[in-house]
């Protein structure tokens, strides 16, 4: 039987209407039309769905409804602000650090996190928190070292 839950997405308060195991990556994509997220495995390991939620980095493959009513959901798409981009997304266009881009939109949230964490992050810090993140691209090198360089950044 569908529900009514009440979230912040990206800073706008939404009511939805779901069934409370439905994922969190559906209504995202399906109900409020946030395409970055992507399903890739369907099981939370591969990094391509990561949101953050009450700051938290998770897959939205697998969080179902329930778990985030009255809660803040931040995706790709909410990481830029005041018409500039954030620092970590303007850093991987420096860099070119994208390929293929099906990966990227959880690791811009998972990037964007550390560095709320750890605002100077070293390679090693970097590699760490991106551990999750499955790039069949190959690129990864170029996205740790944008990492490391939006850490660099003034704010």
């Amino acid at each position: 039987m569908k529900q009514r839950y009440s979230l912040s997405v990206n800073g706008a308060q939404v009511d939805v209407e779901a069934e409370p195991e439905t994922s969190l990556l559906t209504v995202l994509r399906n109900d409020l039309d946030l395409k970055g997220a992507r399903f890739g495995c369907g099981s939370g390991l591969c990094g391509a769905c990561f949101v953050q939620v009450d700051g938290a980095v998770v897959p939205s493959c697998d969080t179902p409804m329930w778990s985030v009513d009255h809660k803040s959901v931040v995706t790709v798409e909410g990481l830029a602000g005041d018409d500039r981009l954030h620092p970590v997304q303007q850093a991987l266009l420096d860099e070119q650090a994208g390929q293929c881009g099906y990966c990227l939109a959880g690791v811009l949230v998972s990037a964007a996190a550390l560095l709320d964490t750890n605002p100077r992050p070293d390679e090693q810090a970097v590699v760490e928190a991106l551990d999750r993140h499955l790039c069949r691209c190959g690129v990864q090198g170029r996205i740790v070292r944008a990492v490391v360089r939006a850490g660099q950044e003034p704010i």
